[in-house]
């Protein structure tokens, strides 16, 4: 017996070997995939686009926000003085447009054909007396310098005739295509400044992009404010990810939208469904916070696996336990958002 102890031994830590090999984590005999990791969340570093001093920041860190709230707000005077200059130019041009459209008013053109008339009654007396002035020549009782003045009186008045008549007719035919296309230009341009101007307005106010938790603020009321200078961080905390990394030998088993489970320390009888989301294109050597002895100088693909997070319980940087049934069908992603 103390002979074949030994022999058993041999043969005992053999078969484990040979079924720690077969079974060891991440490559089990069976339709299961056990891998690990740690929850991850996506980030965004919200900036003003404006330049001007913040006013007034309106959540603290770690409160929830909603999608479009309202965050922060700069000092908004000098924009809102713009927005009004820029009205009152919007209106100057509408009001110069309606001008040219409805064309001549009925008592302009009555005022120009009373122009006419009169130019016309000048016309006549100047003629007049420069025939008569013609006649008093002949009999010596005028000079011939005083017939060439009433002459070119003569001839004056007949001009203004005309230029009155021009006028009257300018009026009565109404202003130009050409005028009344160069106001509506001058209008549409007026509108667009506006626009600007109401865009530079609402450029002061900092909404959420989206549902999540404030982690940072970064930026203080007094604070100055630019595109270039963030002042929040916006945490997406649903869905979340564990990032986990999977063995090239079990690359071909593994593919997006495959159902998966997530369990965690925090949590111990609780687990979470979860979806393949992303497998990395590219390997990379195993990182060193699920290295192990077996995996040190094997390459792996980084594995993103997602699951819906709406009672916040799984947390950033939390460890992760993600269970993924290698014979499940690929389904369709679920919506978060959706209750």
């Amino acid at each position: 017996m103390k002979k074949l102890l030994p022999a058993v031994l041999v043969l005992l830590i053999a078969g484990a070997a040979f079924a720690w090999f077969k079974l060891r984590p991440g490559e089990t005999a069976t339709d299961a995939l056990t891998l690990y990791g740690n929850v991850d969340i996506r980030e965004a570093r919200l900036t003003f686009n404006a330049s001007e001093h913040v006013d007034r920041i309106l959540v603290e860190e770690g409160e929830h926000v909603n999608k479009d709230q309202l965050l922060a707000t700069l000092h908004q005077e000098l924009f809102r003085s713009r927005v009004a200059q820029a009205q009152a130019q919007v209106e100057a041009r509408r009001q110069q447009l309606a001008k040219l459209k409805a064309g001549s008013r009925p008592e302009e053109i009555d005022k120009a054909k009373a122009e006419v008339a009169a130019a016309r009654a000048r016309a006549r007396a100047a003629h007049d007396t420069w025939q008569r002035l013609q006649r008093l020549v002949a009999k010596k009782l005028a000079s011939r310098e005083e017939v060439e003045t009433a002459n070119s009186n003569a001839n004056a008045a007949q001009a203004q005739v005309e230029a009155a008549q021009a006028a009257l007719q300018l009026l009565q035919a109404g202003p130009r295509r050409e005028d009344i296309a160069a106001a509506e230009a001058d209008l549409r341009a007026a509108e667009a400044n506006l626009d600007l101007a109401r865009q530079n307005l609402d450029n002061t106010e900092l909404h959420a992009p989206a549902d999540g938790i404030i982690r940072t603020r970064i930026l203080e009321p007094g604070d100055m404010a630019s595109p270039l200078k963030p002042a929040l961080t916006l945490a997406f905390a649903n869905p979340v990810w564990v990032r986990t990394y999977l063995p090239e030998t079990l690359l071909g088993k593994v593919k997006p939208g495959m159902r998966a489970t997530i369990a965690t320390d925090s949590y111990p009888n609780k687990t979470y469904s979860a979806w393949v989301g992303y497998v990395s294109p590219t390997a990379e050597f195993t990182p060193k916070n699920v290295e192990t002895p077996e995996l040190r100088t094997r390459l792996v693909y980084q594995m993103r696996v997602f699951a819906c997070n709406g009672n916040e319980e799984l947390r950033l940087g939390m460890p992760a336990t993600v269970y993924i049934d290698l014979q499940a069908p690929v389904t369709a992603i679920p919506d978060c958002q959706k209750p």
